[in-house]
């Protein structure tokens, strides 16, 4: 009689450089294969494209391509039926896509907005629209928000991009942008900046935005997600705080919630693709921290999982199609962790 391995509950990848950027894997048929971005402070970053062997509980390095500057986020496309190419987004000094096929890697799009070529403005963030994956919208230090549409075309074609629309989005840099699924998603995105506002805009209707939330003392805000089941709800956290602020849009301006055990700011933020009341965060004191929300607007006193990591936690993602696994990016390492 033969017994199946049991299956770890935490694998671990060192990369050979700091890591930043990371990003799962959407495809049915890659499972457990995430993207990973360098910090490198110089002209030379790399992005790795690791898979988890499942049969030897080690990630095997399928791919690895230059990046000029540190990747500020990578996605794939959200493609859970895998019938678009195979494709991930870098964003950095502009937006790239980038198509992987046979263990390769090639530039299939360079996105730039920039009409003065002489300067660029880099890129904080951007997000890729899970309802319509032809459509992108980027952040921007110079104010503003791009969205621009994609044309994946067949897949032998080749990936075009244009600019949908760009819009002054805040009053200083913008930090971060997502799209929300409200209204049956497509059309509502909120972007945070250094003016330490939250602000919600209408691909139909432009011309205005709303603001939903300003920090009460103007300190940027560096982050937002929306819930991946509620689009009531969204979170934020502001540059240097120790906690994570719950929004929800039926009640604008007044937090929900506070997420307030972490001892060091606060790195990053992951909802439960599978669960409106589950939210993961991740911070310098080496801890990510997945909480239960159910009880709002009764005060959240502490969460129901604690993890310590070997280092500060930069970055934390929530595997889109396997709920039961979170990942961690600190120093030179990626864990990911069975919740």
């Amino acid at each position: 009689m033969t017994t199946q391995p049991k299956r770890k509950e935490i694998y671990k990848y060192n990369a050979p450089w700091i890591v930043y950027g990371m990003s799962w894997s959407v495809r049915p048929d890659k499972r457990f294969r995430l993207a990973v971005g360098s910090f490198i402070e110089e002209y030379s970053n790399k992005v790795q494209i690791i898979q988890l062997d499942e049969t030897h509980g080690e990630f095997t390095v399928q791919s690895t391509f230059d990046h000029p500057y540190p990747t500020t986020k990578i996605i794939w496309i959200p493609d859970d039926k895998g019938h678009y190419p195979d494709l991930v987004a870098t964003s950095g000094d502009y937006l790239r896509i980038w198509r992987v096929a046979n263990g390769e890697v090639r530039l299939e799009a360079l996105l730039n907005n920039n009409k003065n070529s002489d300067y660029c403005a880099p890129l904080t963030s951007f997000d890729w629209n899970e309802v319509d994956p032809n459509i992108l919208g980027t952040s921007s230090i110079d104010t503003t928000c791009t969205i621009w549409g994609l044309e994946t075309g067949q897949p032998l074609g080749r990936v075009q991009g244009n600019v949908k629309t760009q819009l002054i989005a805040h009053d200083k840099e913008v930090y971060d942008i997502a799209f929300s699924r409200a209204c049956g998603g497509r059309d509502l995105f909120a972007s945070v900046g250094g003016d330490g506002s939250v602000r919600m805009f209408d691909l139909r209707h432009l011309e205005h935005s709303t603001i939903i939330y300003e920090e009460p003392h103007h300190i940027g805000l560096l982050r937002l997600a929306w819930n991946k089941q509620d689009p009531n709800y969204l979170a934020t956290f502001a540059v240097e705080s120790l906690e994570t602020v719950i929004l929800d849009m039926r009640m604008p301006c007044t937090p929900v919630a506070r997420l307030s055990n972490h001892r060091a700011p606060v790195n990053g933020i992951a909802w439960a693709p599978h669960s409106s009341c589950h939210i993961c965060t991740s911070a310098d004191d080496h801890q990510a921290l997945i909480w239960d929300i159910q009880q709002m607007p009764r005060a959240i006193e502490d969460p129901i999982l604690a993890y310590t990591a070997e280092g500060e936690i930069n970055n934390v993602q929530w595997a889109t199609n396997q709920p039961d696994w979170i990942s961690i990016s600190y120093n030179k390492s990626i864990e990911i962790l069975r919740v």
